[in-house]
């Protein structure tokens, strides 16, 4: 039979990331692909002790709930973003069922057909596949490892009169760099003169290496609360299976988006909700986050020195200062995504970084994860890894 889907599905594209993570999960492979955090790591006792905790509270954890959230969970969410610099009352936070459901809310309410967002590029992989899905018309910013490039991003703003500009200044994913404050100060100023909307992601900023460094949100710096709307997720410092993550901003854009979740899945779920509440009561998270922080930075840097192995014309990455993943670039000839059969056949695995790009990819560069694998997996990975580099670079000369 033959189907008659919407005109917009044929936007719709499958992630090249959760493609990959299909393939290699069915065998015995060392994965540098999916953006894991590891699962040794997980605070299972404190996630089971939080659990009790809120079937102990009740049947109100297993009844419907209110669309914006538990009230004293998102109390807890607004005290955590205080601790950055980020006012809020609950009223201005939406409780959403991870991070990528809040693109997806705002997406839907701002957006017609045509509309236009600004992003850098590469970025993030499943915002691309919302933007896209809902027709919208996303141009990229020149940007370098300090952000976007001030010039291209007052150009692109004045040509295109973008109703939104998604960024992920903090640790970003795909390229691990991290804005400098002067760019974000930029960005708001351009923003708030031009009247338009920032989407600040953040689901990395507290995995920080440096402890005397600060990477402030640029909602923290929209002191009006006018121009910039934050999300972020419990999933990169809890566990992922909560599926749980908020968004904070001007109460219109919020309230507009609670109706649109209304019309999705009417709360996010409720049970979670609860846990959370209780583990951010009685967890000391600070403390784990300390944990996840130095563990990653020390797999950083053990990739790090497997990279700087590497010693040939062309060959570049970046060294995160938080977050994880590296962002790499071969030589123009090699096409990573040629190469991804090979190190597959050799028991490793990465993403192709062409499918961050919103147009142009550049077919030579790759995304790596230094957060899932123990040091010993990760040191045979990188062996491998820097061994089917080494021979493709000799064999390119």
């Amino acid at each position: 039979m033959k189907y008659g889907f919407a005109r917009r599905v044929h936007k719709l594209k499958s992630s090249a990331v959760r493609d990959l993570l299909k393939i290699i999960n069915q065998g015995n492979i060392i994965s540098f692909a999916g953006g894991l955090p590891d699962d040794g790591l997980f605070p299972l006792e404190a996630v089971e002790n939080a659990f009790d905790k809120a079937f102990q509270s009740g049947k109100q954890a297993l009844q419907y709930a209110e669309t914006e959230g538990l009230a004293p969970f998102r109390e807890a969410i607004a005290e955590r973003m205080a601790k950055n610099g980020i006012k809020s009352s609950i009223d201005d936070i939406l409780v959403t069922t991870g991070s990528q459901q809040a693109i997806d809310l705002f997406t839907r309410i701002m957006f017609d057909p045509g509309d236009v967002v600004l992003t850098e590029n590469p970025t993030y992989l499943a915002a691309l596949q919302v933007f896209q899905s809902y027709e919208v018309d996303v141009k990229p910013v020149l940007s370098d490892e300090q952000g976007m490039i001030p010039e291209d991003l007052d150009n692109k703003v004045k040509k295109y009169n973008p109703k939104a500009i998604y960024v992920i200044p903090t640790f970003s994913n795909p390229t691990g760099k991290a804005w400098s404050h002067e760019r974000r100060e930029h960005l708001l100023e351009i923003a708030k003169k031009r009247n338009v909307i920032i989407f600040e992601d953040d689901p990395y900023g507290e995995i920080k290496f440096d402890d005397n460094e600060t990477f402030v949100p640029i909602a923290a710096m929209d002191t009006e609360g006018t121009h910039v709307l934050y999300t972020s997720t419990f999933s990169k410092t809890v566990v992922p299976a909560l599926r749980t993550g908020w968004i904070k901003g001007p109460y219109q854009i919020i309230r507009m988006m609670a109706q649109a979740k209304q019309a999705t899945d009417l709360h996010t779920n409720s049970l979670s909700q609860h846990a959370l509440y209780h583990l951010l009561r009685d967890f000391d998270l600070d403390s784990h986050i300390k944990t996840l922080r130095k563990t990653y930075c020390s797999r950083m840097k053990i990739m790090k020195e497997l990279l700087e192995s590497i010693n040939m014309p062309g060959f570049s990455y970046i060294v995160p200062k938080g977050g994880m993943f590296f962002w790499v670039s071969m030589p123009d000839a090699i096409n990573v995504t040629s190469l991804l059969d090979e190190a597959v056949k050799r028991g490793v695995a990465y993403v192709p970084g062409a499918p961050f790009y919103v147009d142009k990819p550049e077919l030579n560069t790759l995304r790596l994860n230094y957060t899932h694998s123990a040091p010993d997996k990760l040191k045979k990975g990188m062996e491998i890894l820097t061994d089917v580099f080494s021979n493709t670079l000799t064999n390119a000369k």
